[in-house]
């Protein structure tokens, strides 16, 4: 089965080519947490779903992006401690272009990826199944534990 990548969706994101180089330095480098996030993740391995790294949205870069369900995932190091007003700024532009961020801990992902890839299947934004009343778009931060 041959999974047709959304094009329309992922074409019509602002897109800041200055970036490029950037963005293919960090797919190179990667960070261990991000690495091993897109091992869980490449190959349609999570819900059958297509994802990019690092991928450029208007001026940023955001670690992974699906089109398909219009989801960005970030992973947060200790780098990001003392970025929440960044992070908020962010995230609020994201999700003006449509877009549900997801926001894990980078502790969570090098020592609980089973708990990890598991809240992602099951999230309501990745699993195709509507969002409960209640549920925000922005999971910033949330204990997998």
């Amino acid at each position: 089965m041959v999974i047709m990548r959304k094009t329309k969706e992922y074409k019509s994101l602002p897109f800041n080519p200055a970036l490029r180089e950037r963005a293919k330095a960090l797919r190179k480098a990667g960070f261990l947490h991000e690495t091993l996030l897109w091992l869980a993740l490449k190959g349609n391995k999570l819900n059958g779903l297509d994802f990019d790294r690092q991928k450029i949205i208007a001026n940023y870069i955001v670690d992974f992006y699906c089109a398909e369900k219009s989801v960005v995932i970030e992973v947060d190091g200790r780098s990001h401690d003392s970025k929440q007003v960044e992070d908020a700024r962010r995230d609020r532009y994201l999700q003006s272009l449509g877009l549900t961020v997801i926001r894990l801990r980078a502790r969570d992902v090098l020592q609980n990826m089973d708990g990890v890839v598991a809240f992602l299947k099951n999230h309501p934004a990745l699993a195709g199944t509507p969002p409960e009343e209640g549920n925000e778009n922005n999971n910033k931060g949330r204990d997998l534990e």
